[in-house]
C-alpha cells in the first residue's frame, strides 16, 4: 500500500538560536505512513517533537527535505491541503459560542457544505464519539473527556487522508485518556486513515501504534520499533515491556543539556 504521508531527510534550521547564532531543531527525519497505519513520534520535551507538527501542517515548510501528504507539500500547496490532514491538539480549541454541532461541522462550513449536510455529517460523527443528546449544548456545559471527543468529531468530519494528534489526551485523567484513545483508534480503524500521534508518554505510544519512532535531539529518528506482528504474540505484554525499557535506554542515551 502507498504511503500517504511521506517524509523523506527532512531538516529545519532556525537563523538564529538563544546564542545569535543558528539553530537546527530537526536533523534528519525520514518516515512514511500508510492508510490504517498508527505512526507514534516520541522523545522528551525539547527534542523538536512542536518543529516537526508545524512542518507537517504547513505552518512551517522544511529547511532541506521534503514532506509529502497525499501527494502535496502542506506548506507549498497549504489551500490545496484543505480537508487532506486534521488536526487533534492537547486543548480542544473549541470556539465557546458555538454549539456541539456547530463546533463539529466547522470544517464542513469552511468547505462550503450546505447547513442540512454539514449537520447531518456532523450527527454521525457524534454518536460514533458517544455525544448523541449533547448536540444543541455549549463547550462550557461539557467535561474535559467530552469537549475532546467534539474536537475529535470535528477532525474526522472531513473524512482527511491523515489525521494528526498532536498530545491529544495529554490533558486528561488516564481513565478518561484510555478510554478516549480506544475510541479514537476504533475510528482510525473503521475510516482507515493514516495517523500520525505525536506525545511525550511512552505507555500510549505502546498502545495506539502500529510502528512508533523515538526521536532524539536536535530532531531525527534514533529508534524504530514495529508493533503489528509482536502484538499478535501471546507474549505480547512481556514484548511490550521489552520495547519500553528500549525506548527508554534509547531516550536517556541522549543528551538533553
Amino acid at each position: 500500500m502507498g504511503a500517504v504521508v511521506d517524509v523523506q531527510s527532512v531538516r529545519k534550521v532556525f537563523g538564529s538560536g538563544l546564542d545569535g547564532n543558528p539553530f537546527t531543531a530537526v536533523k534528519d527525519v525520514t518516515f512514511t505512513v500508510a492508510a490504517g497505519e498508527v505512526v507514534c513520534i516520541c522523545g522528551k520535551t525539547g527534542c523538536g517533537k512542536s518543529t516537526l507538527v508545524n512542518m507537517l501542517l504547513g505552518i512551517d515548510p522544511p529547511s532541506e527535505g521534503t514532506i509529502r501528504i497525499d501527494g502535496l507539500s502542506p506548506s507549498a500547496d497549504f489551500m490545496k491541503m484543505r480537508g487532506k490532514l486534521a488536526a487533534v491538539f492537547q486543548t480542544d480549541r473549541l470556539l465557546p459560542w458555538r454549539s456541539v454541532i456547530d463546533n463539529a461541522a466547522i470544517g464542513l462550513e469552511v468547505a462550503g457544505v450546505a447547513k442540512e449536510d454539514r449537520y447531518a455529517q456532523a450527527r454521525v460523527w457524534l454518536t460514533k464519539v458517544g455525544l448523541t443528546g449533547w448536540e444543541h449544548a455549549y463547550p462550557h456545559q461539557l467535561s474535559g473527556g467530552m469537549r475532546q471527543r467534539v474536537a475529535i468529531a470535528r477532525a474526522f468530519v472531513t473524512n482527511p487522508k491523515v489525521i494528526l494528534l498532536d498530545e491529544a489526551f495529554g490533558h486528561l485523567d488516564e481513565v478518561t485518556a484510555h478510554k478516549l484513545r480506544q475510541d479514537c483508534m476504533a475510528l482510525i480503524n473503521e475510516s482507515q486513515t493514516a495517523a500520525i500521534v505525536v506525545t511525550h508518554n511512552i505507555t500510549e505510544a505502546l498502545e495506539l501504534g502500529t510502528r512508533v519512532l523515538v526521536l532524539g535531539k536536535p530532531a531525527r529518528v534514533i529508534s524504530t520499533h514495529e508493533l503489528v506482528d509482536i502484538r499478535k504474540r501471546p507474549d505480547w505484554a512481556i514484548q511490550r515491556d521489552r520495547v519500553r525499557s528500549d525506548i527508554f535506554r534509547n531516550i536517556d542515551s541522549e543528551s538533553f543539556g
